[in-house]
């Protein structure tokens, strides 16, 4: 079999480089804000601006605010360590603010795209299947096409026990509702893959039925078996893009399926009675749906920094991602902000908690 793709390491920078601006608030400039600006426009949090500055303004602390909010990080208006942590972490390519006209509420909800878009059902029918195929032509060839299908299998079955929707692999890829594909860099839907980790995929609302994963990461079906550091978990992505595909939007809840990051080497494939309770107000209970223990959320769940935060083991970049030196960086960045402050400030001292090395569960 073949073996899976390499590292390209001038990926791996893209989002680590914004470990410099831990700490950063309004006022501040540093170069490569721009950046960091184009990450928030890019994941709705700002608007189109051609001419994004490196200075942390108005525009940009609303942004900071909104993300904190959306994503349940400690709300400080600041790029404290937490939201960097957060931001660093590789993601769904999915929007999380799907109408930034509507207020944002700091209550932990699921979420649907403007409209509330579903599937339309049948008429005279209690029940629907949705078709969906893969892409022979835009495929990977290091896991087994068994394996693959197998792991999109058990994601749908997931939704469909949960909803009186049923879906059916079929061989047509063109006529298919849903359609998989596996896409690298630019591939003419306008939102183009960025390479290992970064975005790991993304998926279009109903009835569009596109989902597409980044051919560039090292997908794996067997964590256990994977040797990679890189490895992303196929069937929790596959799980999270169904949500989309259904019509669902990003979650604040961070165990919940339809939260936007996801580690590597990380596996999350349990829906949440947040990702239940929203597919099921778009189209009603499976008759046959059972509650079970493993669908409650512990959102108190989490692994502390010194500093006196918290943050969920899902997103906490420090201990996970070792390929590239994440603990390192992240300090790194808080020693350069303590220079920071000692020049500025002089007698000013600055007492840095001591941090716990957080690992993915």
């Amino acid at each position: 079999m073949i073996s899976p793709p390499g590292l390209p390491v001038k990926h791996l920078d893209k989002w680590h480089q914004f470990s410099k601006f831990i700490d950063a608030g309004k006022g501040d400039n540093f170069s490569g804000m721009s950046e960091l600006k184009r990450y928030f426009h890019r994941f709705g949090y700002l608007d189109a601006d051609d001419n994004f500055t490196d200075t942390f303004d108005d525009t940009l602390e609303t942004a900071v605010l909104s993300y904190q909010k959306k994503l349940g990080l400690p709300i400080t208006g600041i790029l404290d360590s937490d939201t960097v942590a957060q931001i660093m972490s590789p993601r769904c390519g999915v929007s999380d603010n799907t109408n930034r006209k509507h207020k944002i509420h700091v209550t932990k909800h699921y979420a649907f795209f403007n409209g509330e878009p579903r599937w339309r059902k049948p008429d005279k029918s209690d029940t629907w299947t949705l078709t969906y195929a893969f892409s022979d032509n835009h495929f990977i060839n290091y896991l087994s096409y068994f394996d693959i299908r197998a792991a999109f299998q058990r994601s749908f079955s997931r939704w469909a026990s949960t909803i009186p929707v049923n879906f059916t692999e079929v061989d047509d890829y063109r006529k298919a509702d849903i359609k998989i594909a596996f896409y690298r860099g630019d591939h003419g839907d306008g939102v183009p893959f960025d390479g290992v980790l970064g975005v790991l995929a993304h998926a279009f609302s109903p009835e569009n039925g596109r989902l597409h994963l980044d051919r560039d990461e090292t997908w794996a079906v067997d964590l256990k078996s994977s040797k990679s550091n890189v490895a992303v978990d196929l069937e929790s992505v596959a799980t999270h893009e169904i949500g989309h595909i259904l019509g669902l939007a990003h979650s604040s809840v961070k165990e919940a399926i339809m939260y936007p990051s996801l580690g590597p080497r990380t596996r999350k494939v349990d829906l949440k009675m947040d990702d239940v309770k929203g597919v099921q107000k778009l189209y009603g209970s499976n008759p046959n749906f059972r509650y079970t223990p493993s669908m409650e959320s512990d959102i108190s769940s989490g692994i502390r920094f010194g500093r006196g935060r918290w943050v969920t083991s899902l997103v906490l970049l420090v201990g996970a991602l070792k390929w590239v030196g994440a603990q390192q960086i992240v300090e790194g960045g808080l020693r350069m902000a303590y220079r920071r402050e000692r020049e500025t400030e002089g007698s000013r001292r600055l007492k840095w908690g001591r941090r716990e090395k957080g690992t993915f569960c």
